[in-house]
């Protein structure tokens, strides 16, 4: 009996203990990840498609660069060709006009190179390693918009997560509130009218509840698309301390990130290396103006059923008639010597080493006049080059002003997160003195709804504050060129 009574404890403390492990291993299971600013960076490097593209492009100008590169190879090539021929037609082996059907075969190999052709060749190698350079910084330029898109859905995360919470604590707040109210009106210490006032309250608090879910909801799909995650992947984000940014626009100037940007910054450089490859360009039109000399070779040789050769020659006589016997109309023969050839059809490979021909030649071709073509090609290049050369001041002029206006949002943002900060900690001290003074019915529901109202659009203006700073600091690292981390 006793050992019975053991054997049912042990099962019951078995079952207790996988229960308990089972539980544990869901909870682990379903926890969160939590990745910070830095991880999401590195997804979306390694995962994001448009970066691929741009490798593409890479990749496809660095196969450009490699053919230019062989263009300066000799070219040889090879043809051949096989015809039925009817009626009346030219023999190829003997270039004479025949009338019976034969078969005719050619081949050759031809090999050219060009000797000169305006340097076009070498400045086409120089324009297509510039291309080259360029996609590679227009990769490098994919990543950073990529990384400045990161930190701005990171930080719209950590806001609409901060005030999710807060909503949530005041629609909290508004749900005691009308409790209060309503058992002050059962108690006849309040009328249908702050009832009213503290349902009112209770249905905007909700509202507000609901708006920030679903931003919240829709950042974190922003920040998934980035980094080209499933649509039901979760996870949490790592908030930042405000203190790690707070002060980093009292030690850069506007002057000071605009000439580390100017050096570094990939969008700067690509427009450098575009118009250096528009430039290359110029040069490229102009070799059309100048002569081209080129070498060429060749081999060749054909074949034709039709061709007869001579197999067999015999030397004999036949009589051939001299005159005739004037009374008797006798001819008068005599023996001519006679030579019989036998013919037969020329073997194939006979015909074609008979019919072998090589040639060698240098051809010298100069332009005079092609309807002003390369003229315009020139003056095409040129223009392009004037554009780029405005694209390219009109890149850092740009960068110019975009950070002149990140350091100045920056010290705005340092401002108005100590005058947020500050202007919340008065309401909060505010509403809570009001609700002391509402709890003893010394105030009314509505001057109560209006400090809370102010209380929370403090609350709101501080948070927003906090991260549009942080967001600011991010910034001025981003085009300082470091590393963006919290």
């Amino acid at each position: 009996m006793i050992h019975a009574t053991k054997n049912s404890l042990l099962t019951k403390l078995s079952l207790v203990f996988t229960l308990i492990f089972v539980a544990f291993t869901a909870q682990k299971s379903t926890a969160q990840e939590v990745i910070t600013i830095q991880q999401a960076v590195e997804n979306t490097l390694k995962n994001n498609l448009q970066i691929k593209q741009a490798q593409f492009s890479a990749a496809i100008s660095d196969e450009n660069l490699t053919q230019s590169k062989n263009a300066l190879y000799p070219t040889v090539n090879g043809n051949a060709n096989v015809n039925k021929n009817f009626g009346r037609s030219i023999d190829p082996s003997t270039n004479t006009f025949i009338s019976q059907q034969f078969t005719g075969a050619s081949g050759n190999l031809s090999a050219g190179v060009d000797l000169f052709q305006g340097f076009q060749k070498m400045n086409q190698i120089k324009q297509n390693r510039i291309l080259l350079d360029a996609d590679k910084t227009n990769v490098e330029k994919v990543k950073n918009d990529l990384i400045l898109q990161v930190v701005t859905a990171y930080m719209q995360i950590l806001f609409n997560r901060d005030l999710l919470k807060a909503s949530k604590q005041q629609l909290e707040v508004a749900k005691q509130t009308l409790n209060r109210e309503q058992a002050l009106l059962d108690a006849g210490t309040k009328t249908i009218a702050d009832i009213s006032q503290a349902k009112s309250q209770v249905a905007t608090s909700e509202l507000d509840v609901t708006n920030a879910q679903n931003n919240l909801s829709i950042s974190y799909l922003t920040l998934n698309q980035l980094m080209e995650m499933p649509p039901q992947n979760t996870f949490e984000v790592q908030a930042p301390m405000v203190t790690e940014s707070a002060n980093i626009g009292d030690e850069n100037t506007i002057a000071e990130v605009y000439n580390n940007a100017l050096n570094t910054f990939p969008d700067v450089k690509l427009a450098a290396l575009r118009t250096a490859a528009a430039e290359k360009e110029i040069a490229i039109a102009k070799g059309a103006y100048t002569p081209r000399l080129s070498l060429n070779a060749g081999l060749g040789s054909n074949y034709s059923s039709g061709r007869q050769s001579v197999t067999d020659i015999n030397n004999g006589f036949r009589q051939d008639t001299i005159g005739r016997v004037g009374s008797t109309n006798q001819a008068v023969v005599r023996d001519v010597p006679d030579i019989i050839r036998t013919l037969a059809n020329q073997q194939f490979f006979s015909q074609i080493r008979d019919n072998f021909n090589q040639s060698v030649g240098i051809n010298l071709s100069i332009p005079i006049f092609n309807g002003y073509a390369v003229r315009s090609n020139v003056r095409r290049a040129k223009l392009q080059y004037q554009n780029t050369q405005v694209q390219e001041q009109l890149t850092k002029n740009n960068l110019n002003r975009v950070i002149s206006q990140a350091v100045v949002d920056l010290k705005a943002a340092q401002g108005r997160y100590q005058s947020t900060t500050n202007v919340f900690n008065a309401q909060k001290d505010a509403f809570y003195a009001v609700e002391q003074r509402y709890e003893q019915g010394l105030v009314n529901s509505l001057d109560f709804s209006t400090s809370q109202t102010n209380r929370n659009r403090a609350e709101i203006d501080m948070i927003q504050a906090k991260y549009d700073l942080i967001f600011r600091a991010k910034v001025i690292d981003y085009y300082l060129g470091k590393q963006i981390t919290f």
